[in-house]
């Protein structure tokens, strides 16, 4: 009896003609049932109790997570009308995040791994140029021997990066080494990370886009062993 009285209550705060509306905010705009609320100015529950009543039906979980991410806001801003110099930048970067970069879909974060500066040092550019990332969310992650000094690496890192020590993680330390190792990783190899999973998907994109230009065929090649 209590309830019945409180969800006609409820009901009186919204008009029955809204439905058309209400439903096109949620099914069409997809706003959340609480963001309807508020343009309503009814407490959520009216909301809930309109959905039910007229048979609107209502997301799962999963998919109210993807319409949450793909409304989320990006923390980079790609840059438009590149020049022939940038376009080179841009597949450039693309290529070398393929060839060393994380290219699982189900990561969080773009993760660009290399030894060597030169190489390191155009992904930046790609990042920073094309992308137009926002620093803050740029972490590193050295990887080194035992045998070699942690400072000195990031400190080496750091001034060929432009990315401030105070981005570094702790480093990942190898006590395995061994004399034949001598040369390589001369200054270890590090982590670029970027967190933001947009731009992961972009980089998927993009990599895609410019295989099909090229006529390569990016699907699994199914082969028989002889």
């Amino acid at each position: 009896m209590y309830l019945g009285v409180w969800y006609n209550f409820l009901m009186a705060t919204i008009n029955e003609k809204e439905y058309e509306n209400i439903r096109n905010l949620y099914q069409e705009r997809r706003l959340s049932m609480q963001e309807i609320s508020e343009i309503y100015k009814v407490p959520l529950d009216a909301i809930v109790y309109f959905f039910k009543r007229h048979k609107i039906p209502r997301r799962n979980r999963t998919e109210s997570n993807r319409i949450l991410f793909e409304r989320k806001a990006t923390a980079f801003k790609v840059k438009e009308k590149l020049s022939a110099h940038e376009e080179k930048l841009r597949i450039a970067g693309v290529m070398l995040y393929w060839a060393e970069g994380s290219n699982a879909l189900t990561a969080d974060k773009v993760d660009f791994v290399n030894s060597n500066p030169e190489m390191i040092m155009l992904f930046m550019q790609f990042l920073r140029k094309i992308c137009r990332i926002d620093e803050t969310k740029l972490r590193v992650l050295l990887y080194c021997y035992a045998n070699q000094n942690k400072e000195y690496l990031k400190d080496f890192w750091s001034s060929v990066t432009n990315i401030p020590i105070t981005k570094f993680t702790k480093p990942y330390v190898r006590e395995d080494y061994k004399p034949e190792k001598e040369g390589r990783m001369k200054y270890g190899l590090i982590h670029i990370r970027y967190y933001e999973k947009k731009l992961l998907l972009l980089l998927w994109k993009w990599r895609k886009e410019i295989a099909k230009e090229l006529g390569v065929d990016t699907k699994v090649v199914k082969w028989t062993r002889l």
